[in-house]
């Protein structure tokens, strides 16, 4: 009796060490999965290489190759994705390329016909002419800057003071300002905030928030750089409300305010920003928008 007992518990024992053993295994599978899994489906990876697993259970290995059917469906999509964003960048590129040309021409006839003497109503519609060729011909340098922006990958980033950079960008915007009768309120702290960015991005993501600011200001305008290099800008702008400061990012998204533009502003800065590992968000409260840039404090040699 006593060796049956025995028996017993050594093949309980027995069974339990081969489940533990199965556990560990089943464990140590998808785990690869996982892993594998996270890496082919990373935003930089693109890679033909499908998931493999040591493991030579049926069900694992049957799960493993459902997983890599659905690898094989985004990467197709991923392709078709990418190359229908490549040939909208083109066809921006190309688009406002070739406004610039009769844009250029038709400045120039303008330009002969201001020294014309013209009667009262034809100088009045020429003035208002001069003035949608100027619109149309911020609209096309938009539409160009976003096609760069989107398709420069490398930047060349240095280590940039945050204050300095940003007073130069409020002072370039000071003629824009004073037109809309706006004198900022300005807040830089004394100590040099730096931050390892690139220059000519910077320059463009403060430029277009300002000119963002001023656009949809109802007459205020304020800046404010934290110790923490965070610069928030902000503004009255009663005319906005949180769904359509929600949407300033988006592309090509306008609102009725600002339907001079193509809604691109933003949307540039965003891009660079996150390309240079920063942060920006809107926020709406009390019938005013805050523009918040931050990025992130590295460590300087």
């Amino acid at each position: 009796m006593e060796l049956l007992l025995c028996i017993l518990i050594f093949l309980l024992l027995a069974v339990i060490l081969i489940l533990l053993i199965k556990l560990h295994l089943i464990h140590k599978t998808a785990e690869e999965i996982r892993s594998a899994f996270a890496e082919r489906t990373a935003a930089d990876t693109d890679t033909n290489t499908l998931i493999c697993i040591s493991s030579r259970d049926r069900y694992l290995r049957r799960l493993a190759g459902e997983i890599n059917a659905q690898l094989r469906c985004l990467r197709k999509e991923r392709h078709r994705f990418y190359q229908g964003d490549l040939e909208l960048k083109e066809a921006i590129t190309n688009i406002s390329h070739d406004l610039r040309t009769p844009l250029t021409a038709i400045h120039g006839y303008l330009e002969l016909l201001d020294k014309e003497q013209l009667p009262g109503p034809a100088d009045h519609y020429f003035a208002m002419i001069r003035s949608r060729c100027r619109v149309l011909e911020q609209l096309t340098e938009e539409l160009f800057l976003y096609s760069v922006a989107t398709s420069v990958q490398e930047l060349s980033p240095e280590w940039l003071d945050l204050n300095r950079a940003l007073e130069e960008s409020l002072l370039s915007s000071y003629e824009t300002l004073r037109q809309r009768k706006i004198t900022p309120d300005i807040s830089i702290p004394r100590r040099r905030i730096r931050r390892f960015l690139d220059p000519g991005a910077l320059s463009r993501i403060l430029g277009n928030i300002i000119s963002n600011a001023v656009k949809y200001s109802d007459g205020d305008f304020s800046v404010t750089l934290s110790e923490d290099g965070s610069i928030r800008f902000s503004n009255s702008a009663r005319r906005l409300s949180a769904v359509t400061a929600g949407r300033l990012f988006d592309r090509f998204y306008t609102v009725e305010t600002g339907r001079n533009s193509t809604g691109l502003g933003l949307s540039i800065a965003r891009l660079l920003t996150e390309r240079m590992g920063g942060s920006i968000r809107a926020e709406f409260s009390d019938g005013r928008l805050s523009i918040v840039l931050l990025f992130p404090c590295g460590e300087e040699n």
